[in-house]
């Protein structure tokens, strides 16, 4: 189970309404208690309210660093599959005429199928294009195994190696994009200290006076952005924040331009 089945949208206006509740019910609980008894102290209540903040703070820290850095591993993996497929590529030259072709025409159908799949916001889609893209991988193993089997040579090697490469990260991006997310438990902890933060500020602000701050508007909207932003980042399919495809594109400008229609030397 993972939070992308809420908008990102309505996820921050629920996250939104989530802190400013436990403002609000701090305030009126640090209210009464000041109404009833006037021993109560704002500086214990300060003390405490720091101390969750201070959870508050670390749960979000920890909880950005998973997501900016599932976020550059998958900026990573776009440029490592787009040489993986440049190197595939030329290493066609070396196959007799009609495969080199085969191969020339399959990797640029798979590399405008892998740009559509980083690309689409429609989810009903990935099914189609996931199959597409294993029937494609499926065809150029294939031509590998059979060029092998034929000319057991070095050269034959590295281009069976080159193509278990782009297998292998159309898997790792598969991995990190679609099927590994922050765990539904760090939410909810991230959820509830974010809650006790916002109830022991309210508090200690309905002991320390009875109006409400002007400024809790600012502190919720704070609050909320930051954990939107973490949403933001763990999601792949969102066009909040998404990663560039552009080193793909550029792969696949040059798979169709003379430079890569013509015979090259493999790196």
């Amino acid at each position: 189970m993972h939070v992308d089945i809420v908008p990102l949208w309505l996820f921050f206006v629920g996250t939104v309404l989530l802190i400013l509740a436990g403002m609000e019910t701090g305030f009126v609980l640090g209210k009464r208690a000041a109404q009833q008894r006037s021993e109560e102290k704002e500086s214990p209540a300060a003390a405490m309210s720091g101390a969750v903040l201070g959870l508050v703070a670390f749960i979000l820290a920890f909880t950005f660093g998973i997501a900016s850095g599932r976020y550059d591993t998958r900026k990573q993996l776009v440029r490592d599959e787009a040489n993986a497929i440049r190197t595939a590529y030329m290493r066609a030259d070396f196959l007799p005429d009609a495969e080199r072709e085969n191969v020339h025409r399959l990797l640029r159908h798979y590399t405008d199928i892998r740009i559509s799949f980083a690309q689409s916001w429609d989810m009903a889609r990935l099914p189609e294009l996931l199959s597409q893209t294993q029937d494609i991988q499926r065809q150029l193993w294939s031509i590998a195994v059979a060029n092998g089997r034929r000319d057991n040579s070095d050269i034959s090697a590295s281009f069976a190696e080159s193509i278990n490469q782009v297998v292998d990260l159309h898997a790792l991006r598969m991995a990190l994009a679609v099927e590994t997310r922050i765990p539904i438990g760090i939410w909810l902890i991230l959820f509830a200290l974010s809650f006790l933060g916002m109830m022991a500020t309210g508090y200690q602000a309905g002991i320390a006076s009875p109006r409400r701050s002007r400024t809790v508007p600012i502190l919720v909207m704070s609050f909320a952005l930051v954990i939107t932003l973490i949403a933001g980042l763990d999601r792949p399919n969102t066009r909040f924040i998404s990663v560039a495809q552009e080193p793909l594109i550029e792969a696949e400008d040059w798979m169709k331009s003379p430079a890569g229609t013509t015979n090259n030397f493999a790196p």
